[in-house]
C-alpha cells in the first residue's frame, strides 16, 4: 500500500469539505510535513496544550486511533503506522471544534493551563487564528479518523472499535440537528443492553456513536459541558443496572465513583475514558448477577459464547470443541446444568437480541431472520411467536 499516495488523496477530498489539514510526526513527535497555513502556531499549540505527549503515549502503547482535544474545545484525531511492532509515523488530521464556541469560551478554556508558560501575545494569536477554525460535529469528525486510518492501513474500523477509550462520540455536547426518535432508539438500546447484562453491546454502542453527540448543553465552558454530558449518562445507565438487578447500594456506590472520576478530569482525554468503562463495569456487573449459580466452567463458557454471538450458525459441535467435551457429553451437561438444551438456548439468545432490535430499530422482519442466521422468515416468526406469545410485527407495534 503506498501510504503517501493514499495521505495525498485523503489531503484533498478533506480540503473539498473542510480546512481540516494533516501533519505526520515521526516516533519522536518531530513534525516531518504539514499542510496547514498556519502550521508553527497550531503545531505549537497541538504540542504546549498536552496534546502531542497524549499522542505519542497513545501510539507506542500500540493503541487505535483517537481523538485527542483540549479544554477550550479544540480537537485532533491522530492514527499510528508501525513496523515491526514499533511506532514509525504518527498522522494527525485537525484542528477542529467539535461544536461551536466563542472566543470567549476559548478564553475560560485557557484557565486550565494556567500552569503553563503560555504568552499572552501567543494565547490572542491562537484565539484570532482559530476563527477560522471548522466545526466538524464529533460524528462527521470520527468519518474523517475512520477515512485516515483505511488509507494509512487498509483496515476498516466501526466507530466502537476504533474509539475504546473514547465516551461517546467524544461526550461533548453538540448543538446539532438530530432525528430525536433515533437518538431515542439508540438510548434505550444502549439501556436495555445494561438492564439484560448483555456482553454484546458493540452494535449499540456503534449505532448511537454514529447518531447522537451527547447531550446538547451549552454554557461558557466546553469542559464543564463535557462532564455535565457525562454525568447524565452516568446517572441513566446506573439506573438501568438496578432494573437490571444490581443493588442500589452497588450502583449508586459505583456510579458516585465514576461521577468523581468524571470531575476530577482536566481535559477532554480524561473525561473521554470514563463513559465507555463505567458503561462496560456496569454491564458486566448486571451479566454476573442474572448468570445462572452453579454453572461449571465449560458450561458457563459455552453460554457466553451463545450470546456474544447471537448472529452466527452456533452448533453442538463447535461448542463442544469450545469446552473441549465430545457434543454428547456437553449437550447432556449443558442441560443438566441449564434446564434448557443447547439448540433451545441458542435460539433464545437469538430471540432476545432480535426484541432489542425490534424495540430499537427499523430492521424488517425478513432482515432480522436473515441477521440471526434462521433458515426464513416463517420458521422465525414461529420461532418467536413460541418465545413471546406474539409475532415479532405485534411485538414491534406494541412497543415491547
Amino acid at each position: 500500500m503506498d501510504i503517501e499516495q493514499n495521505l495525498a488523496l485523503f489531503q484533498e477530498l478533506l480540503c473539498c469539505g473542510n480546512s481540516i489539514y494533516t501533519w505526520r510526526y515521526d516516533a519522536d513527535g518531530n513534525l516531518l510535513s504539514s499542510n496547514c497555513p498556519e502550521e508553527s502556531l497550531f503545531g505549537k499549540a497541538f504540542s504546549l496544550l498536552g496534546c502531542l505527549k497524549k499522542a505519542l503515549q497513545l501510539g507506542k502503547d500500540g493503541g487505535q486511533p483517537q481523538v485527542v482535544g483540549t479544554a477550550m474545545g479544540l480537537i485532533w484525531g491522530v492514527d499510528f503506522v508501525y513496523r515491526e511492532d514499533a511506532l514509525e509515523r504518527m498522522y494527525v488530521i485537525g484542528p477542529a471544534f467539535s461544536y461551536s464556541i466563542s472566543m470567549q469560551d476559548m478564553e475560560n478554556g485557557f484557565r486550565h493551563y494556567a500552569g503553563q508558560e503560555i504568552s499572552l501575545a501567543w494565547k490572542h494569536r491562537l484565539i484570532s487564528a482559530c476563527r477560522k477554525i471548522p466545526i466538524a460535529q464529533n460524528i462527521l469528525f470520527l468519518r474523517y479518523l475512520l477515512m485516515l486510518h483505511y488509507c494509512l492501513t487498509g483496515e476498516k474500523l466501526e466507530a466502537s472499535d476504533t474509539f475504546v477509550q473514547q465516551s461517546f462520540a467524544d461526550a461533548i455536547p453538540a448543538p446539532a440537528r438530530r432525528n430525536r426518535q433515533h437518538v431515542w432508539q439508540a438510548e434505550r438500546a444502549l439501556l436495555d443492553m445494561v438492564r439484560s447484562g448483555n456482553l454484546n453491546y458493540k452494535e449499540a454502542l456503534n449505532t448511537s456513536l454514529l447518531i447522537s453527540a451527547g447531550i446538547p448543553v451549552m454554557g461558557r465552558d466546553p469542559l464543564r459541558q463535557a462532564k455535565t454530558s457525562v454525568i447524565v449518562f452516568i446517572s441513566i445507565v446506573c439506573r438501568a443496572a438496578i432494573e437490571g438487578g444490581l443493588s442500589p447500594e452497588t450502583a449508586y456506590s459505583l456510579g458516585d465513583s465514576y461521577i468523581q472520576s468524571a470531575e476530577n478530569a482536566r481535559t477532554y482525554d480524561e473525561i473521554n475514558a470514563v463513559p465507555l468503562l463505567m458503561y462496560d463495569d456496569f454491564i458486566h456487573r448486571v451479566h454476573k448477577i442474572r448468570q445462572t449459580p452453579g454453572l461449571s466452567a465449560p458450561v458457563a463458557q459455552c453460554r457466553d459464547y451463545i450470546e456474544m454471538h447471537p448472529e452466527e450458525k452456533i452448533r453442538a459441535k463447535d461448542l463442544a470443541d469450545l469446552a473441549g467435551y465430545t457434543e454428547y457429553y456437553l449437550t447432556h451437561k449443558f442441560k443438566e446444568e441449564t434446564g434448557i438444551s443447547v439448540s433451545d438456548y441458542v435460539k433464545k439468545a437469538k430471540i432476545d437480541q432480535a426484541k432489542i432490535l425490534l424495540r430499537n430499530t427499523d430492521l424488517s422482519i425478513q432482515e432480522l431472520s436473515d441477521r440471526f442466521c434462521f433458515s426464513s422468515r416463517n420458521y422465525f416468526s414461529r420461532v418467536f411467536s413460541e418465545m413471546t406469545g406474539c409475532t415479532p410485527m405485534e411485538y414491534r407495534e406494541r412497543g415491547g
